[in-house]
């Protein structure tokens, strides 16, 4: 028989689930104890739970000290008889009954409670489970549609990154070509130039403003204009060079984000709840680094590539516009050129005509020259020879003065002789006017023949210049696929 206010020793079995722990309402009896505070016996206590123990050891409250102390109280007056007159208060047996009723009452609305409890956690558990599962298919289905996208986007820049690359690249062969085009035309440049500078070196008549000299400079125009117009489309060139390569740039930083980003996604997308690698980051979902929002992130990407497309049409145009305008520049040059050839051929020939014109015209005026020399000769010995019958004529008339008295008649001798005096003098006035006459002859048949030789050295030198200076250096001019930056 143990007596009243001792310590109750119980024995409990441990339940089949380890969930399950023991009312403390319904043990709070059975860890009764003598002394003011708790003293719990650890050997005895081994298998209950932390929270068990945190329960068990809080601190008590100033009700439970007060039952303490009414217990030592009891106990003391059950020990010792003397004291059992001071007893006031007795349990009835109807009382001790209803406190295990009441204790009935308590372990079983506890236990409905923790089994009520148990099986709402255990639902709950599962539901969330079920949530969290479904909730990580969903986040990894949508990563996974995420990957599809920025896949389909890459895909889109690397052809328009492709597409663009390759535009570079033939805009820069026809810029070269242009380049190249240009550098063709200070050639024919220099040449033109040339060919007016050794033409002002024509003497004379023959320093007219012909048809050769406007047409010359006529080309020098005409391939200046076909200079300013490639050095006009050279600068756009180099101009939507620099716009594509920065377009080009844009695309491959917007590429290389796409691949960063993929690779975070596809790395997010094979993570899951036995990966290593995985950690918490508190506070993470309340951080929001976004710059932008699924429609402004594809308008972003599409933006661009359609930016490109349109510099690349730009460039397609661009390059067009230079092909045709290397071939208009090839085809003006070579017809102006052609031009001022047909009028070199034409004003050498015309020159050649004249100089053969000239010597022919030189030819008979130093025969004539010749001629005439003899005819003075001719005209001189005409004179001489006159001399003699002019002296006999008037010796034989100052003789006959000399006759006696009646003798010096006018007879017919004497008028025959007055008349071949007269006659003589009269064909030597004669000759000589014709010697004066074929004198002055020579002398402007030598003037003219100084004239023609003259003439003839300027159209020498006309054709010199014209055929050998000029026509000897239009023979370089570049052919049509130089002209057009091909070689």
């Amino acid at each position: 028989m143990e007596l009243i206010g001792s310590t109750l020793t119980a024995t409990y079995a441990r339940p089949k689930t380890s969930h399950f722990l023991p009312a403390i309402s319904t043990m709070a009896s059975s860890y009764r104890n003598t002394q003011p505070i708790l003293a719990i016996n650890a050997s005895a206590n081994q298998w209950r739970t932390n929270s068990y123990y945190k329960s068990s050891s809080a601190i008590p409250t100033q009700s439970s000290i007060q039952r303490e102390n009414l217990d030592l109280v009891r106990a003391k007056t059950m020990f010792y008889p003397s004291n059992r007159s001071t007893l006031t208060t007795r349990y009835t047996p109807d009382d001790w009954y209803k406190s295990n009723q009441s204790n009935y009452r308590e372990s079983e609305s506890s236990r409905k409670s923790a089994e009520r409890l148990r099986r709402d956690t255990i639902r709950l558990m599962q539901d969330r489970e079920q949530l969290t599962r479904r909730t990580q298919e969903s986040t990894s289905k949508n990563i996974g549609e995420r990957l599809n996208d920025i896949v389909f986007w890459r895909s889109e820049l690397s052809h328009e990154i492709d597409n663009m690359v390759t535009e570079i690249a033939t805009l820069t062969e026809v810029k070269r070509r242009l380049e190249r085009a240009l550098a063709e035309t200070e050639g024919p440049l220099q040449v033109s130039q040339e060919c007016l500078y050794h033409r002002e070196k024509r003497m004379s008549i023959d320093l007219v403003h012909d048809d050769v000299e406007k047409d010359l400079i006529r080309e020098v125009e005409v391939i200046k204009s076909c200079q300013e117009r490639m050095r006009r489309h050279l600068d756009r060139a180099i101009a939507q060079l620099a716009s594509n390569r920065a377009t080009q740039h844009e695309l491959e930083r917007d590429m290389s984000d796409k691949m960063t980003a993929q690779r975070i996604d596809d790395r997010c997308h094979r993570l899951r709840n036995t990966s290593d690698g995985i950690g918490f980051c508190r506070g993470i979902d309340r951080l929001d680094p976004s710059l932008s929002l699924p429609d402004s992130w594809s308008k972003f990407t599409d933006d661009n590539i359609l930016h490109s497309q349109s510099e690349r049409a730009a460039s397609h145009k661009l390059r067009d516009e230079i092909e045709i305008l290397l071939n208009t520049t090839s085809n003006e040059m070579w017809s102006q050129f052609n031009n001022v050839n047909v009028a070199f051929t034409n004003r050498i020939s015309e020159t050649a005509d004249t100089k053969n014109s000239l010597q022919t015209h030189l030819a008979k005026t130093l025969q004539e020259i010749f001629q005439t020399e003899m005819l003075i000769e001719s005209l001189k010995k005409a004179l001489r020879d006159k001399e003699s019958p002019l002296k006999v004529a008037q010796t034989r008339l100052e003789e006959r003065t000399r006759r006696p008295n009646i003798e010096l008649c006018r007879d017919n001798p004497h008028h025959r002789l007055v008349g071949e005096v007269r006659e003589i003098e009269d064909t030597i006035h004669k000759l000589r006017e014709r010697l004066m006459e074929a004198e002055n002859t020579l002398q402007t048949l030598v003037k003219t023949k100084v004239t023609l030789e003259h003439d003839l050295s300027i159209k020498a030198n006309s054709l010199f210049l014209d055929q050998e200076k000029c026509m000897s250096m239009r023979k370089s001019f570049p052919s049509m696929p130089r002209l057009v930056g091909y070689t």
